[in-house]
């Protein structure tokens, strides 16, 4: 269905005051922007703010909901006669190959991580969202194998699905953070794949294939 008037002027919006509540993040620090001065530069009221972000943290992490639910689309959308890990394992590396900003391979990223860095809320909330990661992971496979609750292999799996994207994601932060150039780190997050799809025994990577 199209997007109505409203509905896109809700959502630029939403993505004016996120890009100058970030742009004073990375200029000023987190702890040192209040809300009341992004909503003086947004031109709108703190309610308004807070309509959109329930919370601080949201107006620097807002774009965090897709990546939670990342793992468990690529566990989905595999292709048939592909299990779930290898699934994920070829669309990490399409990323990282393509030197993607969604892997943070991109110019500015170290600046980004210096912001959370230095703000504990922050680093509490991608902790926050690191645990959400594994249980849609690990929801995507019990409902997608139909696994009983008392099956403990979706747990298993999923721990270790996320824990690949988590590897590599934690790569990468800290390549791109010492101020490396994002396609060398991408050919160094690409043999570290290999690595760790080497590491990983038959029970994970022949779970959960897709029959039709």
């Amino acid at each position: 269905m199209a997007e109505g008037l409203r509905e896109r002027k809700k959502r630029q919006t939403k993505q004016r005051i996120s890009d100058i509540a970030t742009g004073l993040f990375l200029e000023r620090g987190f702890t040192a922007v209040t809300v009341a001065e992004i909503a003086e530069a947004a031109d709108v009221s703190v309610n308004t703010v807070y309509n959109y972000f329930p919370a601080k943290e949201d107006l620097f992490l807002d774009r965090m909901e897709g990546i939670t639910h990342r793992l468990a689309r690529m566990i989905r959308g595999r292709d048939k006669g592909e299990s779930a890990a290898r699934a994920v394992l070829r669309e990490i590396r399409g990323h990282v190959t393509a030197v993607s900003p969604a892997y943070g391979l991109m110019d500015g990223y170290a600046a980004f991580m210096r912001v959370i860095d230095d703000a504990p809320t922050l680093k509490a909330r991608l902790f926050y969202l690191q645990q959400e990661v594994v249980e849609t992971t690990v929801a995507a496979l019990r409902e997608d194998t139909g696994a009983p609750p008392d099956d403990p292999m979706p747990l298993l799996v999923g721990s270790q699905i996320a824990w690949i994207q988590g590897t590599v994601i934690g790569f990468i932060s800290a390549e791109m953070t010492a101020g490396r150039h994002p396609g060398e780190v991408s050919r160094e997050a690409l043999d570290l794949l290999d690595e760790i799809e080497d590491l990983l025994g038959g029970k994970v990577l022949d779970y959960a294939v897709r029959v039709g």
